[in-house]
């Protein structure tokens, strides 16, 4: 299945969009102003020990110093008996003025400053490798003990006879060949060597390393057999990606095409139409049955319905073929939409159990193509299938999208007359603590009106039983459920 990847690339963000058969199926946003600096590595200088807090603060270029803690210093292994070993105290291994190779771990947040590290990781597409940790770990999500050991064994027969570093075995990486376990070595031995010739020659609060970027980051992780062309629309994004595809990603090099035509390349290929289906509740089939995506805070459920799609034959044939159309259109929205954690999948009701297995083996198939761990556990006793796919980054709605400052995130808010039988005993409360001469509601104009219309006996009769008048106002700038009530 050929697939192409589209690089949009403004100076604000950049987006990638990564296009099968026609259709977008994985959306990607990297916003410049908030990428953070987890992965980088710096030359940093200590600038203060605190003995009292085992810590120190570290300056590597940034408003603020950044926070090293004892338990975050590497050391080397000296026997099998030093992982029991007492940490030395900060005071002994590092002192005030000295230089220190260290990577953020944890982005400044607040007055806080950034988290650091002087451990080394540096991830690539399989493999994260540890220069200063000859060990290697394989992934616990990787099968069972004995697939394990053999991903281990195969990592091992790649490994260059000089190698004195350390590697861990990624989950993705559960399917890689040798071919491309040797490939991310090579990477990551060449990225660190340049790493460790800059440290020699640039000051301190120096960057080393800037962990890569999205639109780099597509040529290491995204990149398959079946990807035929990458198109770019910047030329700068384009040149530097080439320079970086010739380095690291030989075989990717050819796949990258400098898109120059008029249109938006996002329009060419209709992404932004499928963001803002993507931001919807409602997802239509082309059948005429529909979706309904529901997003919470613990789960995700989506409602399969067969809106206007009558079939052609019998309703059980209607039902089976919207539940094959929505399994696959399912799949499609998980990744589109990066939805993760647990998710409820309310399929139509199907008596014919081979109409059932053959829908859970569709969706099923369908989500194989997803490059995020995805676990479907089947159809329970109430006919719902559950499943859960890992939370890899925030989804597109939580990156594009706020709550609601009308209906507060809710989805709804209260109907106007609702709000009329509310202001009724809210202005019922206020005359036995208050004796005004008047009570003026200023409320929305849908509020108003009914009051004025429909309510208008219920408000005249508010008005003789508390012995005061009642007006009226239109306060077109509030939002429907709004409103105050004035002791004039």
């Amino acid at each position: 299945m050929n697939e192409e990847i589209l690089i949009n690339v403004t100076p604000q963000e950049t987006r990638i969009a990564l296009v099968q058969l026609g259709a977008v199926q994985e959306l990607h946003i990297e916003r410049t102003l908030s990428r953070g600096r987890v992965g980088n590595v710096y030359l940093g200088k200590v600038v203060r020990v605190l003995p009292g807090m085992q810590s120190a603060f570290i300056d590597i270029g940034l408003e603020r110093a950044a926070f090293l803690h004892v338990a975050d210093i590497w050391q080397p292994r000296q026997d099998h008996h030093s992982a029991n070993a007492p940490q030395s105290p900060i005071e002994k291994i590092i002192f005030e003025g000295q230089t220190l190779m260290v990577q953020v771990i944890k982005d400044p947040i607040g007055t806080k400053g950034a988290r650091l590290s002087t451990q080394i990781s540096i991830a690539g597409r399989n493999l994260v490798y540890l220069p200063q940790e000859p060990h290697i770990g394989v992934s616990q999500k990787i099968g069972n003990e004995a697939e394990r050991e053999a991903m281990r064994a195969r990592l091992i027969a790649v490994l260059p006879p000089d190698e004195k570093g350390g590697y861990i075995v990624r989950t993705m990486a559960e399917d890689a060949s040798g071919e491309e376990l040797a490939g991310d070595v090579a990477y990551l031995r060449k990225t660190w060597a340049t790493i460790a010739a800059q440290a020699t020659r640039l000051p301190p609060a120096s960057v080393l390393y800037a962990d890569l970027d999205l639109a780099q980051r597509v040529l290491r992780d995204f990149v398959t057999e079946q990807t035929s062309k990458i198109q770019v629309d910047s030329r700068e994004t384009f040149v530097k990606l080439g320079g970086f595809a010739r380095e690291f990603t030989p075989a990717v090099a050819p796949l990258l095409h400098h898109y120059t035509g008029e249109r938006p390349l996002f329009d060419l290929y209709n992404v932004e139409t499928e963001i803002q289906k993507a931001l919807s509740r409602r997802v239509d089939l082309k059948s005429g049955g529909y979706l309904m995506i529901d997003q919470t805070e613990a789960m995700t459920t989506i409602d399969v319905n067969t809106g206007g799609y009558v079939g052609a034959r019998n309703f059980d044939e209607t039902i089976f073929k919207t539940n094959l159309e929505a399994s696959h259109m399912i799949a499609r929205q998980l990744r589109l939409r990066n939805l993760g954690g647990i998710i409820i999948i309310d399929f139509i009701d199907m008596e014919n159990a081979e109409h059932r297995t053959t829908v859970l083996g569709e969706l099923t198939k369908s989500l194989a193509r997803d490059r995020t761990r995805v676990t479907v556990s089947g159809f329970s006793q109430l006919g719902l299938v559950e499943m859960t796919r890992k939370r890899t980054r925030e989804s597109l709605s939580h990156v594009l999208c706020e709550a609601c400052p009308t209906c507060s995130g809710k989805g709804q808010i209260k109907t106007p007359r609702t709000l009329c039988y509310e202001i009724l005993r809210e202005v019922l409360r206020e005359s036995r603590q208050f004796n005004p001469r008047e009570f003026r509601v200023v409320a929305s104009q849908a509020v108003i009106d009914l009051f004025l219309e429909e309510e208008s006996q219920h408000l005249a009769m508010l008005s003789d039983f508390i012995g005061k008048p009642v007006s009226l106002r239109v306060e077109s700038n509030v939002a429907q459920e709004q409103y105050d009530i004035v002791l004039m």
